[in-house]
């Protein structure tokens, strides 16, 4: 694991880009199998979940001669996390562990993770090469509206814009009109937050009778949820700023896993020299192509505290070749999650879907809430959409029909949509829960 900057292939802060970002097809492809072979070895010999998922399928490390190998190996969920609560698949003794950091749990048990001093300083660099790709210089004043906490956006967002040699503003989520005043008073030039949270800064502006495009920020970074092109285009013309995606989730090590390109916003690069990306059938659990939609699974490479083998994500997205940054691939923007997937009536809906239709419809604001029940034994779901202040009364009469029409066309299912007061629905300030599922509770 050494390089030509030092053995965590960093290179000094501030420049344009590091070493593994002028890698070969050939040398990241040798790079990836030397630490995925060490990441299979070191998981067999110190996680025990692991050893017992090689042993029953009869596979083991010395198994992976290539790239392509790893897909006999088998794939790690949630509830292997879950199962092994709290620190079950932790490879260090506790005493190595220098941070823990967990999901909410809301739906189980939480998701418990942990980093050494190496796997912090990897998460630092890879933050920062994110906030660079998207724009962030030296110097750069950085606005951090995700939560600080056991999640793990704040503090993840907090030591990478440092590590560029950027100022942080550490505002975390609520207090809204104060993160208003904050960035009038402040003037930084990045803001990291969730891109529903942003929306929620922008009524604020608004409501205090400040343009949102005479305000110091020219990047917003956006992630911890799906969001649209359609949101993008909402936000950057609103604002007058760039708008990319950050992707990351805690289990493989929080955000920085991969990060738009401000030049070409067509994707995000993935840095594979840390993390081995998949895509895999959601149902057969096999590998696909590249190029295939499916389920996105990520392999670490470097990982000491928590090494992660096939981590399914849930997220269904595909790879690309890399562009403005060729040693890498792309991922596609994730707009939906395998479990986030609604059947309703034995059609597959997605809430971008809706929030896509929301967005084109003239006067509605972006945002909308989606509830399903059940009337007469048969599924049924509502779309609740606020208004914006300017909407005129005949914009307002005419949207439900409208929106009506066109979820029939784009996603086949017949929907009851009402449009309500701004600042009707519940503001998220941290991912938003779009669907409301009464179903369970009516059967």
């Amino acid at each position: 694991m050494t390089s030509t900057h030092d053995r965590l292939g960093r290179a000094p802060a501030g420049t344009e880009l590091d070493s593994a970002e002028h890698l070969s097809p050939d040398e990241l492809a040798a790079l990836q199998l030397e630490r995925l072979q060490w990441t299979l070895r070191y998981a067999y010999d110190n996680v025990p979940l692991y050893k017992k998922k090689f042993d029953e399928i009869g596979v083991r490390p010395e198994d992976c001669r290539s790239l392509q190998d790893l897909a006999k190996f088998p794939t790690t969920t949630k509830d292997d996390l879950r199962e092994t609560y709290p620190f079950g698949m932790f490879a260090v003794p506790s005493e190595k562990v220098r941070r823990i950091h967990a999901s909410s749990g809301t739906t189980g048990k939480p998701t418990v993770v942990g980093y050494t001093e190496r796997d912090l300083e990897v998460w630092s660099d890879v933050v920062a090469r994110s906030i660079r790709a998207a724009g962030g210089r030296p110097g750069h004043k950085v606005h951090v509206s995700y939560g600080y906490g056991l999640f793990t956006g704040g503090l993840g967002a907090h030591y990478g814009a440092e590590r560029l040699g950027c100022t942080v503003i550490p505002a975390s989520g609520g207090m809204t009109s104060r993160q208003v005043q904050i960035i009038q008073d402040f003037q930084p030039e990045i803001i990291m937050v969730t891109p529903t949270y942003m929306l929620t800064l922008i009524d604020e502006f608004r409501r205090q009778g400040i343009d949102p495009r005479s305000t110091s920020l020219k990047v917003g970074i956006f992630g911890a949820e799906p969001w649209t092109e359609q949101m993008r285009r909402e936000i950057e013309d609103t604002l007058d700023m760039h708008a990319v995606d950050i992707y990351g989730l805690s289990e493989v090590m929080g955000p920085g896993i991969a990060n738009e390109c401000v030049e070409t916003k067509d994707g995000l690069h993935i840095w594979e020299d840390h993390f081995y990306p998949e895509v895999i059938d959601p149902i057969e659990g096999t590998a696909l192509e590249d190029g295939e939609v499916g389920e996105l699974a990520f392999t670490s490479l470097t990982k000491e505290a928590l090494p992660i083998i096939r981590y399914r994500t849930r997220d269904l997205t595909r790879l690309r070749p890399g562009t403005a940054r060729p040693a890498f691939r792309r991922m596609e923007r994730v707009t939906g999650r395998s479990d986030d997937m609604i059947i309703l009536r034995g059609v597959n809906v997605f809430p971008s879907q809706i929030e896509e239709i929301v967005l084109r419809a003239e006067g509605l604001s972006p945002h909308f809430q989606l509830d399903l029940s059940r009337v007469d034994r048969m599924d049924h779901m509502s779309v609740r959409v606020e208004a914006r202040d300017e909407t005129t009364v005949d914009q307002r009469a005419g949207a439900p029909a409208l929106l009506v029409q066109a979820i029939k066309e784009a996603v086949g299912v017949t929907a009851e949509v009402s449009i309500v007061d701004p600042g009707t629905l519940e503001r998220s300030v941290g991912k938003l829960r779009r669907v409301r599922d009464h179903r369970a509770t009516e059967s």
